[in-house]
C-alpha cells in the first residue's frame, strides 16, 4: 500500500467516523433489506442483519461454533468486533488504518466490559502482525475496497488463519466482465474513477475475479454471491440521512473531503442501478493440515 493511499484512507475516517457514528450508530457498513432488497427495516436493524446473514451464508448461525480468535479486517470502530465477540463469546482483534476509530473501539469495548478480550490496533491488510495460523475466523466487512492488492490481502489472510480457519468477507466489486457485456466502457470505468477518487479507493474487481484468487491463494470450499439487489436501498436511506440539519453541521465540521463524499453519495446509488456496482460476498476456508 502507497503511503499516499494509506494517509488518504487514515485522514478520511479520522475525519469522517465520528459523524457516522452520531447519525448512523456503530456500524460502518451497508444494511441488508432481505435477498430482494424490499425488506422494510429500520437501518440500524438493516445493518445487523446484515452481519448475520453473512454469519448464517457462512454456516455460522449458530452461537455454538467454536470461535476463539476472530480478526476483523477494516474494523471501523469496532461494530461487528464486539457484535461478533458477544456473540460467540470470542476473543478478538480489530485492525483499521485510522488511529481514531482504533482508540473509538477500544472505548466502546470498555463500555461494554469487553476490554480484556477485544482489542484494537493500527495495522495494514497487507501486512497484518499476527503470527501465522491464529484465528478461527477472519472478518473483512467492506475493507476490500480499500486495498490496493487484493491477492496479497487474501494471502496474509490464509496466513493467519489456523488450519480449518474460515474467511468471511464482503466487499464493493465491479460487474463481472466475462459475460454478454464484455469489458468495461469507457463510461464505466470514468463512473468507477469518480468513487475511487471520493472514497479513497486504488480499484475494485469483480467477484469472479475474487473467486480466482481465492482459489490460487490456496483456499478450498469457496462460495461467492452477489447481494447487490439486497443492499441496493442503502445508498438512498443514506442519502436521505446526510441533508438532515445534525448532519449538515457534523459535515461542515469534519472539513471538506468528507463533505464531498456527501454530496457524491448518488454515485453509488447510480452504481448499482446500472448494475456496474455489485456488492459481493465471499467464503473460503484454510486447508487443515
Amino acid at each position: 500500500m502507497s503511503r499516499n493511499l494509506e494517509q488518504e484512507i487514515q485522514d478520511f475516517y479520522d475525519a469522517s467516523s465520528s459523524l457516522w457514528e452520531s447519525i448512523w450508530g456503530e456500524h460502518m457498513h451497508h444494511g441488508y433489506y432481505g435477498r430482494s432488497g424490499t425488506h422494510k427495516v429500520p437501518r440500524r436493524q438493516a445493518q445487523i442483519d446484515m452481519i448475520e446473514e453473512l454469519l448464517r451464508w457462512g454456516g455460522l448461525d449458530d452461537k455454538k461454533m467454536p470461535l476463539q480468535h476472530i480478526l476483523d479486517v477494516g474494523c471501523g470502530i469496532g461494530g461487528s468486533t464486539l457484535y461478533l465477540a458477544e456473540k460467540f463469546n470470542a476473543a478478538a482483534t480489530g485492525v483499521t488504518l485510522s488511529p481514531e476509530q482504533a482508540k473509538r473501539g477500544q472505548e466502546r469495548a470498555k463500555q461494554a466490559n469487553l476490554e480484556n478480550t477485544v482489542t484494537f490496533q493500527v495495522a495494514n491488510a497487507l501486512e497484518l502482525p499476527f503470527a501465522e495460523n491464529r484465528f478461527d475466523l477472519l472478518w473483512s466487512l467492506e475493507s476490500g475496497e480499500h486495498f490496493p492488492d487484493k491477492a496479497q490481502f487474501l494471502e496474509e489472510a490464509y496466513r493467519v488463519l489456523k488450519p480449518g480457519g474460515l474467511l468471511l468477507m464482503a466487499t464493493w466489486c465491479h460487474r463481472p466482465t466475462d459475460s454478454l457485456a464484455g469489458e468495461l466502457t469507457a463510461n464505466e470505468k470514468q463512473h468507477l474513477a469518480e468513487i475511487y477518487r471520493v472514497y479513497c479507493l486504488p480499484y475494485v474487481i469483480s467477484l469472479p475475479e475474487y473467486r480466482a484468487i481465492a482459489h490460487q491463494t490456496g483456499f478450498y470450499n469457496i462460495k461467492t454471491d452477489d447481494w447487490s439487489q439486497a443492499v441496493a436501498p442503502f445508498w438512498n436511506i443514506v442519502i436521505d440521512s446526510a441533508f438532515t440539519p445534525q448532519a449538515i453541521m457534523g459535515l461542515i465540521q469534519s472539513g471538506w473531503k468528507t463533505v464531498e463524499a456527501a454530496l457524491s453519495l448518488g454515485l453509488m446509488s447510480r452504481g448499482y442501478r446500472r448494475s456496474l456496482i455489485r456488492f459481493g460476498v465471499l467464503q473460503g476456508i484454510k486447508p487443515e493440515r
